[in-house]
């Protein structure tokens, strides 16, 4: 197999190594290998890949789409990001929790975020770019979204941004607080909420 397989503290969130094969030259790693990820149990198919380039300081978050939910496989092609998750599926042991996981283009680790999750990332390094699969298209009039700094959920930005405050779009910096007894997603990452509005 040509990954580690790391399961997280929420269940459905993995952190993926590749194995990296390098010398003098430079170095080869496979990214993706739909077998290898179908023999770990994560059987997603993925239909679009993303990719985007931000300055260090820059937060992008928290997203998710409500009913055409997406399944994401992260990564840092360049620089480094602080990458982080946030249950919404009602019913789930872990709902309002997060976990973030810090994406190094040196270590070439990945993040696997499924379905019934929101979504976002903290520049660390002076630019990063940054790409994903997903396992959905983008519909942006599903596009929804969580304060970022949402006090309930309480993400530890700070422990990584080192007193750098936060570059956020308009959009952004408009996301509505988290509602525990508000229905986002069932247990199997389907939306559940109702019509979005923000």
């Amino acid at each position: 197999m040509s990954f580690e397989f790391i399961k997280c503290p929420i269940e459905g969130l993995w952190e993926i190594q590749p194995k990296v094969f390098g010398d003098k030259r430079g170095y080869f790693f496979e990214n993706y290998s739909e077998k290898d990820f179908f023999e770990a149990g994560l059987t997603m198919r993925f239909v679009q890949d993303n990719q985007s380039k931000s300055k260090k300081g820059v937060l992008r978050g928290m997203h998710w789409q409500t009913k055409h939910p997406q399944g994401k496989l992260v990564r840092a092609l360049e620089g480094k990001v602080y990458d982080v998750a946030v249950d919404l599926r009602s019913g789930s042991p872990t709902f309002g929790n997060w976990y973030g996981v810090i994406l190094d283009s040196e270590k070439n680790n990945m993040f696997y975020i499924p379905e019934g999750f929101a979504h976002g990332f903290y520049v660390l390094s002076d630019e990063a770019i940054f790409t994903y699969k997903c396992t959905d298209f983008y519909h942006p009039e599903d596009d929804a979204g969580l304060m970022w700094n949402d006090k309930t959920i309480n993400i530890d930005w700070k422990s990584v941004a080192k007193g750098i405050e936060p570059l956020l779009s308009e959009k952004d910096s408009r996301h509505p607080a988290f509602d525990k007894n508000r229905k986002y997603f069932d247990e199997n990452g389907i939306w559940i909420g109702g019509d979005w509005t923000e």
